[in-house]
């Protein structure tokens, strides 16, 4: 028997489905009450319902025949401007089907549409308005250039809170008849800092393991390090012991698998639950975006991490 996908499975089907995003979803809830629609843009991390709201939408406005008046185009994908001058603009001039007023396209991730491409969508979602609605979903709302945003209503998701996730997953549990510990559940919400989906993946990913989920499950299949041994590998470099803390990065690298990135993350995260003086924390965390910068160039990760555990030892004693 093929295995569901979860985050497929337990996709909302209406607004009111969707967590974590109350004032949003009370303002889209308008739209479809008024039975009309402006130019949508959502913009905000992975994962935290712009997809979801925007299929939930068209749902709700047209019923059965949501898919006849609907098309969803990932730019990331399709990115040039023959996306938007054949595929977008053919299925924008047809005349919308059974009792819709209008059609809808939903372009997700389109801030990875190429310039030219966005000044072409320009032209069409000004033309053909009266028959057809953009929903626009992106990342990062600066990308998107400054005359499509004027056409839109913007909606900022947040990050979905701790509640909210741990929430969703009990609902999971239940549903699927596992059990979860509280560290397990603990675990799911660090490792998904607020990613919905990230979250329901893990809890899947670990219930094929075992049906009792837990801390350590959650962390192995996840490739992410226990808080308590990133918090450790601070501590030790800060007190100036060198040596152990380059033994905790190699268990970290090599024995965990860990990429040099993910231990930067993590390592920035815990900077703030470590008790620490303010000076030295401001030192600190001008170095690690240093070394994040340094390895998106393309720079030895080995080599930067071990250098920035230096630095937190000689930094530290110079204070």
């Amino acid at each position: 028997m093929k295995e569901i996908i979860w985050i497929e499975k337990y996709r909302p089907n209406k607004l009111e489905d969707i967590v974590g995003q109350k004032e949003i979803i009370k303002r889209l809830r308008s739209y479809v009450v008024s039975r009309n629609l402006p130019h949508l843009m959502f913009s905000g991390p992975p994962g935290v319902g712009k997809t979801a709201s925007a299929i939930s939408i068209v749902r709700e406005l047209f019923g059965e025949e949501w898919q006849s008046n609907f098309i969803e185009l990932n730019a990331s994908d399709e990115r040039g401007i023959d996306v938007v001058r054949y595929k977008i603009k053919n299925f924008a001039r047809t005349v919308p089907l059974g009792k819709a007023d209008f059609k809808i396209i939903f372009l997700d991730e389109a801030d990875a549409l190429t310039s030219d491409a966005q000044s072409a969508l320009r032209r069409t979602m000004e033309k053909y308005t009266s028959s057809c609605r953009f929903i626009i979903s992106c990342n990062y709302s600066s990308k998107i250039i400054e005359p499509i945003q004027s056409r839109c209503a913007i909606y900022r998701f947040k990050p979905i809170s701790d509640e909210a996730v741990e929430e969703r997953i009990q609902y999971i549990v239940e549903q699927e008849g596992l059990n979860i510990t509280s560290d397990g559940l603990d675990a799911i919400k660090y490792v998904a800092h607020g990613d919905m989906r990230h979250a329901i993946n893990a809890l899947q990913e670990a219930a094929m393991i075992d049906k009792t989920i837990n801390m350590d499950t959650i962390y192995q299949i996840t490739a992410t390090a226990h808080p308590a041994e990133i918090a450790e590998l601070i501590t030790v470099s800060i007190k100036g012991n060198f040596l152990s803390a380059r033994s905790k990065l190699d268990n970290l690298l090599l024995e965990q698998g860990l990429s040099g990135e993910d231990v930067l993350i993590q390592l920035h995260r815990a900077m703030f639950e470590v008790n620490l003086p303010d000076k030295l924390k401001l030192k600190l965390f001008d170095k690690i975006g240093e070394v994040d910068f340094r390895l998106t160039e393309g720079a030895n990760e080995r080599i930067q991490l071990e250098a920035l555990l230096a630095y937190f030892a000689i930094t530290n004693e110079a204070l």
